[in-house]
């Protein structure tokens, strides 16, 4: 028979291997269920493309070498115990079921190899096949293979679609599923069953979840324990979203410099910054003091803080724990400054999803090797923790890339003298110093003079972390007053930050009494704040015949000491709660004006000359600033409309009273209610 192609002798007793002269065009044979013991040499079929020997007595693979077309090969259910004999065959598909292997070897060389079947052994560990690139798909049901961990040894074939580990010991372990299909993130089928994207997704997101997913997780954690704390109102949360409080953050890998810069920027620019301290787990390195640079506290005392709702923001590095409280911010809030704070770009990720909004610098190395060296001179990280920080330079730059706006500003820090100056140059921009200089040293100019009282008049900066970033103040007349403009709906913070921080007894009782009320309202026991605070009784407003131009008048609405003694135009809570706690709606605000045009009017004496339009603006505009070597205080916000204010006796006028004066005597008899 030599034109023989397909020979099939499966299911008889054949015991003689390939007992017959070898046909020259034999492709395929099936010798399946019969009781062959050995294999012989098959050198001479030079065309056998497939074979078949299920079912038979053989103890080992042996005859094949020469058998460059073999592309099939199934020996299922034979005695067979170690894989050899198959080196630099083409193999494409593999069967090997139902025999007594204990491990994978000799499948080093099956370059080609696609389909492996070794179900029902002995097989504890995947070892062996992380060399075979082409592998699909691997069947290894029914083995003894126990470990998740096992799947590392496959995770860098590619090409594996169809993964089978049924009946295996690790499907009893808990997140079995996820737990492989997070190592083989590219398997379509796993135990017979199609993989979905969304079992992917879960998979990486508990256990190698991207920052921001992590940063989100634990913004919720610290959301729901602060909502079970009894709530309170923070100096830091109580400017209104046009005007969040301004806070910096460092940011940058392990012993780039941030720490030190942020402390030497606190020291220098203590008129505006003070900084924030954070907890960690870790132990102090040489020259760490506790509470200067950190809290150093246990990882029980850690997670307590984090039951009770104190953090903002946590992150995890180095097997140690690190986080910002809201009371760290708090008492640098309460002095009336920004905070300033570093951290690791896992938790720039997680303050962002809270409602700070900090402007963000990079300190990134640009000489790794100059980094390195500086790491090791420290002495104080093993070499596994230099590495790990020397990797991290690469995750900056991709967020940096990746992320456009991520961050406000990125400064090398190579050289840790000129990245200081770096970052002073651009911390000033924030806060205008530069600008605000410039306008002092210019301020002799016609345009800052002042008709009413002769003084020079100086223009106050807006906040020093504004997300605004003309860096312009902008300048409203009487003739442009619009209650739509944006500017206008804060005016009233702006004012406060130009309030005296001298305050009377009667000051200090009205800033008591409306904390009280706004407690009240929060854990229910009264009616709202905003229905209480303007139910004062009926006064008077003072006379301005025999006050002095710089007496403080007794108000009920001021700002805390804090507030006014810095640039920052950071409101806080005293001053917030007496400075209209309820943000005033912009159509009140143009009623509001008409009332106080009427007032006036009704006010003046054949000797008080009247305000004009300019001059009114100049009374209520929140860019009214205070003139320098004046004790002449800013005007305060009018009432809104729907609180009924009773009439005020007219004041005595002095001789020649000045336009400003008359229309701030007017605005305060109606504050005054």
């Amino acid at each position: 028979m030599p034109y023989l192609v397909i020979l099939d002798a499966s299911h008889n007793e054949i015991s003689n291997f390939f007992g017959f002269q070898p046909p020259k065009n034999l492709k395929e044979v099936n010798f399946s269920h019969n009781r062959m013991t050995k294999m012989k040499d098959l050198s001479a079929y030079s065309s056998l493309s497939k074979l078949e020997l299920d079912h038979n007595i053989l103890s080992e693979i042996s005859g094949l070498e020469q058998c460059c077309k073999l592309t099939h090969l199934s020996l299922a259910y034979n005695n067979i115990s170690r894989l050899r004999g198959l080196d630099r065959l083409p193999l494409t598909y593999l069967c090997l079921r139902g025999n007594k292997l204990e491990r994978i070897e000799g499948l080093e060389n099956l370059k080609t190899l696609q389909v492996l079947d070794l179900s029902l052994n002995r097989i504890t560990s995947l070892s062996g096949l992380q060399n075979v690139h082409h592998l699909g798909s691997i069947n290894l049901e029914k083995n003894l293979i126990s470990e998740i961990q096992e799947c590392k040894h496959i995770h860098d074939l590619f090409l594996l679609r169809d993964l089978n580990l049924l009946r295996n010991p690790l499907q009893e372990q808990q997140d079995y599923r996820l737990s492989v299909v997070f190592f083989l993130q590219h398997l379509t089928v796993l135990d017979q069953e199609k993989v979905t994207a969304e079992e992917k997704v879960s998979s990486v997101n508990k256990y190698d979840p991207p920052m921001d997913v992590v940063a989100a997780r634990d913004h919720r954690t610290h959301l729901v324990y602060q909502l079970m704390q009894p709530q309170v109102l923070y100096d830091s949360t109580l400017p209104s979203a046009d005007s969040p409080y301004p806070m910096l953050v460092l940011t940058g890998p392990q012993g780039c410099g941030k720490r030190e810069l942020a402390h030497r920027m606190c020291q220098e620019l203590s008129e505006y910054f003070a900084y924030g301290t954070c907890h960690t787990t870790r132990g102090p390195y040489y020259g760490e003091e506790n509470g200067i640079d950190y809290h150093f506290v246990s990882e029980e005392d850690f997670q307590h803080m984090i039951h009770m709702g104190k953090f903002i923001q946590i992150l995890h590095y180095g097997g140690h724990s690190y986080g910002l409280t809201r009371d760290a911010i708090e008492d640098v809030a309460k002095e009336g400054l920004a905070c300033c704070v570093h951290m690791e770009l896992e938790g720039v990720f997680s303050l962002k999803n809270s409602y700070f909004e900090p402007r963000y610098i990079l300190l990134i190395p640009t000489q790794v090797e100059k980094y390195t060296g500086h790491l090791k001179s420290r002495g104080l990280y093993t070499p596994a923790q230099i590495d790990m920080a020397v990797s991290r330079i690469e995750l900056y730059t991709n967020t940096n890339r990746q992320r456009p706006g991520f961050f406000d500003n990125v400064i090398p820090c190579d050289d840790w003298e000129e990245a200081y100056q770096t970052l002073r140059q651009v911390v000033n921009e924030y806060l205008l110093v530069e600008r605000q200089e410039g306008e002092n040293n210019n301020s002799a100019s016609p345009d800052n003079i002042s008709t009413a009282s002769g003084h020079e008049q100086e223009e106050k900066p807006p906040s020093p972390l504004s997300r605004s970033g003309s860096g312009t103040v902008a300048s409203h007349s009487g003739t442009d007053l619009d209650p739509t403009d944006p500017f206008f709906r804060n005016y009233f913070t702006k004012i406060q930050a130009e309030l005296s921080p001298q305050k009377s007894p009667s000051e200090l009782a009205s800033i008591r009494r409306r904390e009280r009320l706004v407690r009240e309202a929060i854990v229910g026991k009264s009616p709202g704040v905003y229905s209480q605070l303007f139910k004062s009784s009926p006064q008077t407003a003072p006379s301005l015949q025999n006050q002095d131009p710089g007496t403080h008048f007794t108000e009920d609405i001021s700002s805390d000491d804090s507030c006014s003694s810095s640039l920052l135009s950071v409101p806080c809570s005293a001053g917030a709660l007496s400075g209209l706690v309820e943000p005033l709606d912009i159509s009140v605000l143009g009623r509001a004006l008409e009332t106080l045009r009427d007032h006036l009017a009704s006010d003046r004496t054949p000797d008080t000359p009247h305000p004009d339009t300019d001059q009114l603006a100049a009374v209520v505009s929140p860019s009214s600033d205070r003139r320098s070597q004046s004790n002449i205080k800013p005007i305060l916000p009018p009432i809104p409309t729907g609180r009924k204010t009773p009439a005020a006796p007219s004041p005595v006028p002095s001789p020649r009273p000045s336009p400003n004066a008359a229309a701030r005597e007017g605005v305060d008899a109606n504050m005054e209610q």
